[in-house]
């Protein structure tokens, strides 16, 4: 979730999805960690596991870690004790890079434009600079190989990190806070407080807490099924010698036996209750899932449902409300928690809880467990591409005050995206570990049932060749900008399909492809190249020549030289595709226009203008003639002639494009269409460059009024078009006009944005740039303060945005006659241009330019 509260002091902006804090959470005194008197800025502390004992084995999990980080983070956020707090589930490197880079948007130090890993490390850059106070909460780190290059901290900030490692893991740095079971004063205080049915219920308290090592996590359960049975201290106690005498032969890594016992307890609890029999099924399909949180609508899809109720469904709402049942009766016996608030974690499972369950199934249960969570993960995923809120339009509304609609259900999508990662992450790991069956011990498919031990067997997901979800899966990391976490992961995916299905099945052949174009995305444009070639003579060979798949492989191939700055081969390759696609395919099909276009681009790139143009004119007489000129394609042929007419320093011939693209388009969609108005701002810059300003200025404030009135005045296209507007007044020298527009846009910016975000920034910029051009120094200079403190807190003194404010800064002193101060602004920014960019950078040569120039004058 994204929030920011609002009041007399400065908001708090909140990043990540922060769990509830438990029903049953209880003050510790003596045990816990009071972290908002122990954690001061620039403090990092571990929250590790507590002493191993008889009772709870090394990696016992259950002791309270998260819950204490969830505490903190509770008691700040209402506090408002910081500006920003930020919860990251940290179980592998990508849900960190996905969580750091959320938070570097919301923070301000990077936008949506960003690449998630460039993203990522303006967050550790950003928290290493600001002065703005602030809160991170690393959540259950699995390794510290995933905090490579990204390690947080920061003289203003609090760092929080709940681990499994072992103490032994940090050597140095952060202070390690152990945190173990109850004391026995604790352990009586809790039950006291959950148990208040009749005056006996609390008898032999005390021992309970021994019988259990006074694990929260245990106590939790026990508490609740006392409660829920009306049981005492001494009752539940008989049953649960009973339980741990059958379970005597059960040994689950990382679950002590008093937990084994108490899930059990709880778990036949849940099944009892009505709707009886729902408990269990909807308790084996959340144990399959990401135990930091499940979304709802996966648990609630067709397939979810369908797996809780022992039948096919549609999803319908009375099987919907069947598996919510369910899972309430399943908090209820303390087995998950859940957060009705959050639609991409709404159920969380303690991995204590999932990894029994995941033990206890017998293996054909557990086959069809994993088979229902990967359709139900299926079912909840948004097709690529596509603005399915899952919050539904009701949800909508509550986007905090100042934020649009767009940006908040921009973020909550990739919530989703990153939860329904992370569950196929945690459902790959159980049908790895997926129990074989054991002979002579049958089992059973609900609670008492016999214990199956583990062993590994061939995967579910790939039988008998890989399921949809796994697909679906990396193309969301290549979709999120994920290069990273996407070569990893389509590295596995092409090893395990050429070793299951081999080199020439369909998989193996999208997995190689999808392996490249990550190889691309990340730069490595030599293993892309590499991985396309090979993917092009696999498909020559067994498709042929002349295939469509082969031009494809051949155009991915061109792409990558392209990619590599190699423009010379790539517009080899592209013209040998657009002839040969043209004689074999016709020069109508897709594959045959899209080599063409991509021609035209390859030849711009090259510097090859007139050959560009020559060949945007060609393309989109053909499609024209063999399309229609309003086809979307003959539409976007047009578009590009145009921009590279522009582009070509050809504005007039541009604008007789434009002019025709703004036509077709409104027929072809409507005048409000966002690609017509979009056409007419493409017109409108075509008019400025053409020196045209009062056409230009006329078309804009046409766009400007279409923005308004169909997405609002505060939509960040309609503050974009009043930008575009306020420039082209300031092109035509119209400052009393530009000014106004502005300044308008910049409170626009901080309203609906926030002051901390790159575009906010950039309008200030802008806004004391037309200042200085208006000869009113004092009030650029203010604003190109104003900018330069920003881009330091934010971004720190190397970048090149701040050493760009400061130029500016220094640009404007020199013009209002502060020779004394422009020289140290130049010295220092020289110093750190060198220092961060290197001394040949253009930036670097051009503020030593300025500073000689300036010494000498």
């Amino acid at each position: 979730m994204v929030a920011e509260r609002t009041g007399p002091h400065s908001p708090v902006k909140l990043s990540g999805s922060i769990p509830p804090l438990a029903e049953s959470f209880h003050q510790r005194p003596e045990t816990g960690l009071d972290l908002r008197v122990g954690l001061y800025p620039g403090d990092t502390v571990v929250l590790t596991h507590g002493e191993e004992t008889a009772a709870a084995p090394a990696g016992q999990g259950g002791t309270g870690k998260t819950q204490i980080a969830v505490a903190f983070s509770h008691a700040l956020w209402g506090a408002r004790a910081i500006d920003a707090l930020v919860w990251v589930p940290a179980t592998s490197r990508e849900a960190i890079v996905t969580g750091f880079a959320q938070a570097a948007r919301t923070v301000g130090a990077a936008d949506h434009a960003l690449p998630a890993e460039a993203a990522a490390g303006r967050f550790t850059g950003w928290l290493a600079h600001t002065r703005r106070p602030w809160a991170l909460i690393l959540d259950d780190l699995v390794s510290l190989a995933d905090l490579e290059d990204l390690w947080p901290a920061g003289q203003a900030g609090q760092v929080v990190i709940t681990t499994g490692l072992p103490e032994a893991a940090f050597p140095d740095g952060p202070r390690i806070a152990p945190v173990g079971g109850f004391s026995r004063r604790e352990v009586l205080a809790y039950l006291s407080s959950r148990l208040t049915d009749f005056p006996d219920q609390r008898a032999e308290a005390l021992d309970l807490g021994e019988d259990l090592d006074g694990l929260p996590l245990a106590l939790a359960q026990a508490a609740a099924v006392m409660s829920l049975n009306r049981l005492s201290c001494r009752e539940y106690r008989g049953r649960l010698r009973e339980r741990r005498e059958h379970m005597a032969t059960v040994e689950v890594d990382g679950v002590s036996p008093a937990v084994l016992a108490t899930w059990s307890l709880a778990a036949e609890c849940a099944h009892e209750l009505p709707p009886a029999g729902a408990a269990w099924p909807a308790l084996a399909l959340a144990a399959m899932l990401d135990p930091h949180g499940i979304p709802g609508t996966a648990l609630t899809s067709p397939a979810g449902c369908g797996y809780v109720a022992g039948r096919p469904s549609t999803g319908d709402p009375a099987d919907q409300t069947l598996v919510r049942a369910a899972m309430t009766n399943l908090a209820r016996a303390g087995l998950v928690s859940i957060d009705p608030a959050s639609a991409a974690r709404t159920v969380r499972i303690h991995p204590s809880v999932q990894a029994a369950v995941r033990a206890y199934l017998p293996a054909a249960d557990h086959e069809q467990a994993v088979l229902a969570a990967a359709e139900a993960l299926l079912q909840a995923w948004p097709e690529p591409g596509t603005s399915q809120d899952p919050r539904g339009p009701a949800r909508l509304e509550q986007a905090r005050p100042g934020q649009a609609r767009a940006e908040q259900a921009h973020i909550e999508h990739a919530q989703l995206r990153q939860a329904l990662r992370a569950c196929t992450a945690a459902l790959q790991a159980a049908d790895s570990a997926a129990p074989h069956p054991a002979a002579g011990q049958p089992g059973d498919a609900g609670p008492g049932g016999t214990y199956q031990g583990t062993q590994a067997q061939q995967s579910v997901l790939w039988k008998p060749e890989p399921h949809p979800v796994l697909l679906r899966n990396g193309l969301s990391l290549d979709a999120d900008g994920l290069a990273g976490s996407a070569i990893t992961y389509w590295e596995a995916m092409l090893v395990t399909s050429t070793r299951l299905l081999g080199n020439e099945h369909a998989n193996a052949v999208t997995a190689r492809d999808r392996l490249a174009a990550a190889y691309e995305s990340a730069g490595r444009f030599g293993d892309a190249i590499a991985v396309f070639s090979t993917a092009l003579a696999d498909r020559e060979r067994n498709q042929g020549l002349e295939h469509p798949d082969t031009f494809v492989a051949r155009g991915s191939l061109a792409h990558a030289y392209a990619s590599a700055s190699r423009s010379a081969e790539a517009v080899a390759l592209y013209e040998q595709i657009a002839a040969d696609a043209g004689r074999h395919l016709g020069p109508a099909h897709p594959v045959t226009l899209d080599a063409r276009a991509s021609l035209a681009g390859a030849y711009q790139a090259a510097g090859r203008g007139e050959e560009a143009l020559t060949a945007y004119q060609m393309l989109l007489a053909d499609a024209e003639r063999l399309l229609g000129p309003r086809h979307q394609d003959t539409l976007a042929s047009r578009e590009n002639l145009a921009a590279t007419f522009l582009a070509n320093g050809r504005p007039k011939d541009a604008i007789g494009h434009y002019r025709r693209l703004a036509a077709d388009t409104e027929a072809a969609a409507g005048r409000d269409h966002p690609d017509a108005i979009a056409a007419r701002a493409g017109l409108a810059s075509a008019y400025r460059r053409a020196g045209k300003p009062k056409d230009a200025i006329a078309l804009y404030q046409r766009v400007l009024a279409d923005r308004e009135r169909i997405a609002g005045p505060g939509h960040p296209d309609t503050i974009t078009a009043r930008a575009n507007l306020a420039f082209a007044y300031r092109s035509a020298g119209q400052l009393r006009e530009a000014i106004p527009a502005y300044e308008r846009t910049l409170a626009e910016r901080e309203r609906v944005q926030g002051p901390d975000q790159a575009d906010t920034r950039s309008a200030r910029v802008n806004l004391a740039a037309a200042y200085q051009q208006a000869g009113r120094l004092g009030d650029a200079i203010h604003h190109y303060e104003q900018a330069l403190a920003d881009s330091e807190r934010m971004l720190g003194p190397g970048d090149v945005e701040t050493l760009t404010a400061r130029s500016s800064l220094a640009a404007a002193h020199f013009a209002d006659g502060r020779r004394a101060e422009v020289i140290p602004l130049l010295q220092r920014t020289l110093t750190d241009s060198e220092r961060y960019l290197g001394p040949d950078h253009p930036l670097t040569r051009t503020v030593r330019d300025n500073l000689e120039a300036a010494t000498r004058s």
